[in-house]
């Protein structure tokens, strides 16, 4: 017997007669903060200092937003999952086929997008840049890849009864070739009692469309977190690559030199040595290694 709620009826008469406009329904975006790292080939032709976190963005082709540059994303369709949704976007705007993405957080501030009401899913992938092709499309009307740097310029802290009201002042700032786009996020952590809860707003913003400055600086936070537990550096290493060019791509996220001796240490049951070397190297040639497939996780560094 089927059961029946406070109306008298049953789950296929409810379904049979429910009327969706009844609770008005949001818009739903995808937007996708895709990570590379600067080849040492790249390097070299650009005469930069050193290897650079560098992330993709689109030039808006259409408003609002004109000329700005954004994450590649849009509007998911009614029929449409969102992890599809995400996937989708990314080769219309950018060309880039990319099977693994991870979901990273939901954007719901009710006034977030100028247009209507906006709750957009933010995902996060790493990619090696040198076996990619990337190129505008769809309502794009340019994509390229930005250097990524973060600060903490400022920091406060409040006691209060039960907790502390914590605040940084973060400078967010994206440099291409001929072009610097930056950003403040003041980013608050309340803790009252046994409760913590975080906030982002941007403060200030320049040439960044909507709100992707704070996802961006979000996604480098949870990237540098998850190097200590993860094996999320290898999306951006070649098949091949030496402990050396490893730990560089480490040091390059993290924002800071690490100790050699303890690097290797804590990254040798993810890496298989394959007895082969560099090539065309005027100093002593390294060997090369590649990602162990059998290591896990949960066996811990």
């Amino acid at each position: 017997m089927s059961l029946q709620d406070k109306n008298g009826l049953t789950e296929a008469e409810f379904q049979a007669n429910y009327d969706a406009s009844v609770f008005e329904r949001p818009s739903v975006t995808v937007d996708t903060v895709i990570f590379t790292i600067t080849s040492e080939e790249e390097v070299n032709k650009r005469s930069l200092p050193d290897k650079e976190l560098q992330v993709l963005l689109v030039k808006r082709g259409g408003h609002p937003f004109l000329g700005h540059w954004a994450l590649p994303g849009g509007f998911v369709n009614p029929k449409e999952d969102i992890d599809h949704a995400a996937v989708r976007e990314l080769k219309e705007e950018t060309n880039l086929d990319c099977s693994y993405m991870e979901q990273l957080y939901t954007w719901g501030e009710v006034k977030r997008d100028p247009r209507t009401r906006v709750i957009s899913v933010s995902y996060m992938a790493l990619i090696d840049s040198t076996k990619v092709i990337i190129q505008a499309g769809d309502d794009a009307a340019e994509a390229k890849w930005y250097s990524v740097r973060d600060k903490v310029f400022k920091k406060e802290k409040i006691l209060t009864g039960d907790g502390f009201v914590q605040k940084k002042w973060v400078l967010l700032e994206l440099e291409s070739n001929d072009e610097t786009l930056s950003a403040v996020i003041l980013i608050t952590k309340i803790v009252k009692g046994t409760t913590i809860q975080y906030e982002r707003d941007v403060i200030e913003k320049n040439g960044i469309a909507f709100d992707h400055s704070r996802i961006i600086q979000y996604s480098v936070e949870r990237l540098r977190n998850k190097l200590e537990y993860t094996d999320i550096a290898f999306g951006l290493m070649p098949e091949l690559f030496t402990l050396s060019e490893l730990q560089k791509s480490y040091e390059v996220i993290l924002g800071k030199k690490l100790n050699k001796a303890n690097f290797r240490q804590k990254i040798e049951k993810m890496v298989i040595g394959t007895n082969e070397y560099q090539k065309g190297k005027a100093y002593k040639p390294a060997e090369l290694y590649r990602f162990n497939p059998n290591w896990d996780e949960e066996d811990g560094f």
